[in-house]
């Protein structure tokens, strides 16, 4: 059963990947028709209020996905971050073969806009998802073998930490764009975080390591 639950999600999850990247190709074609590139075209404000609505029902579709292929809360987390990380991965993965994007791992994207627009190289977000994975692998596994995770006080703070200095680092460059008072539409990342973004990564790394070893 656990098999074929894992085998569903990850269909599941490429196929929603898929419906992600079509969306983008969509938007390029419409906005950028010689090839993406930053500052952002501009975009009515109804198409921009669907856009981050669209975002949003993205999350909450993973959301119900992990809700539905889980047990408990534990199992529920561990499936969303599954499905997030799979989707995450395969968005990319079909972006290259459609349309030859991203030029390289390095290349910058925008990730999201929610609550502010977050940027960052390709790598950073894929990155992530290989963190996603090893965490729903940890918290599955232990399921599994009858030890289910019991998230310390210490674990919960390494977690959050991590989080919140990962989300820091993919908001970095554009918060300090608006504190400067210049034009939303003439926005060009220059500078991700990288200090930030290794150390929340590294953090949350130790927070798994940490709770492996209960």
């Amino acid at each position: 059963m656990f098999k074929l639950t894992i085998l569903w999600l990850t269909l599941f999850s490429i196929a929603f990947g898929f419906v992600e990247s079509a969306v983008v190709v969509y938007l390029r074609e419409i906005y950028y028709p010689n090839g993406f590139s930053f500052p952002l075209a501009p975009m009515s404000s109804q198409l921009a209020i669907t856009e981050i609505i669209r975002e949003a029902a993205t999350i909450i579709v993973l959301l119900s996905g992990g809700y539905l292929a889980g047990r408990n809360i534990r199992e529920r987390a561990a499936f969303f971050m599954y499905c997030f990380a799979v989707w995450d991965i395969f968005y990319y993965v079909f972006l290259k073969l459609l349309i030859n994007w991203p030029d390289s791992l390095f290349t910058w994207d925008i990730l999201f806009l929610i609550p502010v627009i977050w940027t960052g190289p390709v790598i950073a977000p894929l990155l992530v998802s290989v963190t996603l994975l090893l965490l729903a692998g940890m918290v599955l596994y232990r399921e599994k073998t009858g030890n289910p995770v019991r998230i310390t006080r210490l674990t919960g703070i390494l977690f959050l930490a991590g989080i919140f200095l990962v989300f820091a680092a993919f908001i970095w460059d554009f918060t300090l764009y608006l504190m400067k008072g210049d034009a939303f539409h003439q926005y060009i990342p220059h500078n991700f975080n990288w200090w930030l973004f290794v150390a929340g990564e590294v953090i949350l790394l130790a927070g798994l390591f940490k709770q492996t070893s209960h």
